[in-house]
């Protein structure tokens, strides 16, 4: 496959600098930004592994940290979604103004706790064109759902039955397009065979069609 841009980045925000992986296809449709969840990564194998699958669909990604490695030593900024929150508006923002990323629609692609922190991203830029969760807490942002016009998929295993019933209700809060599917035989982080195979292919269905 031919890249565009295959490169790693510091993206300053305020006083510190964050480091990611910023990869765009030749010929590429739209660039995907990452929101990891707490005490992940940039380099989270889940999260890799679902970016090459989008590169072969043509979509451009951008994995980062959230946090520096000194702020992730603190355990409570995992969980503080309005400090990430805003982490990851000022990395799409970041993203917005590079010449060589400027033309391209975004969308967030959320794990975890870092669902919410995408959201909530999302329910304030409207130029958010899609959000993919996958095993997400969209629940701890519910005042923020009802803002989110991006069409959102929202993937959970079938046998992690404790976030499939706070993704029910996250999408009883959401007014625009959005959809929960359960992966059949799948716990949390999609370890058994095949499974995140299939978040891969749910994902990138959902961002061919929106993004």
């Amino acid at each position: 496959m031919e890249f565009q841009i295959r490169k790693q980045v510091l993206i300053p925000v305020n006083e510190i600098d964050l480091p990611g992986e910023l990869i765009l296809p030749k010929d590429a449709q739209g660039i995907v930004i990452f929101s990891h969840g707490s005490g992940s990564s940039r380099l989270s194998p889940r999260n890799r592994r679902v970016a090459e699958y989008l590169h072969s669909l043509k979509f451009g990604t951008l994995l980062f940290d959230l946090l520096t490695q000194e702020e992730d030593s603190v355990y409570e900024n995992r969980f503080n979604i309005g400090f990430l929150t805003e982490r990851l508006v000022a990395v799409t923002q970041w993203l917005e103004k590079q010449p060589d990323t400027q033309p391209f629609p975004l969308a967030y692609y959320g794990a975890s706790t870092g669902v919410a922190s995408a959201l909530r991203a999302a329910a304030r830029l409207p130029q958010i064109k899609a959000v993919v969760s996958r095993g997400g807490r969209p629940d701890l942002v519910m005042e923020a759902l009802s803002f989110v016009k991006a069409p959102t998929l929202l993937i959970v295993g079938s046998w992690d039955e404790e976030v499939i019933l706070l993704n029910q209700k996250a999408l009883e809060q959401m007014r625009g397009i959005a959809q929960l599917v359960l992966v059949p035989g799948a716990t949390h982080l999609f370890e058994e065979p095949g499974k995140l195979r299939e978040v891969e292919t749910l994902a990138g269905a959902w961002l061919q069609k929106y993004l």
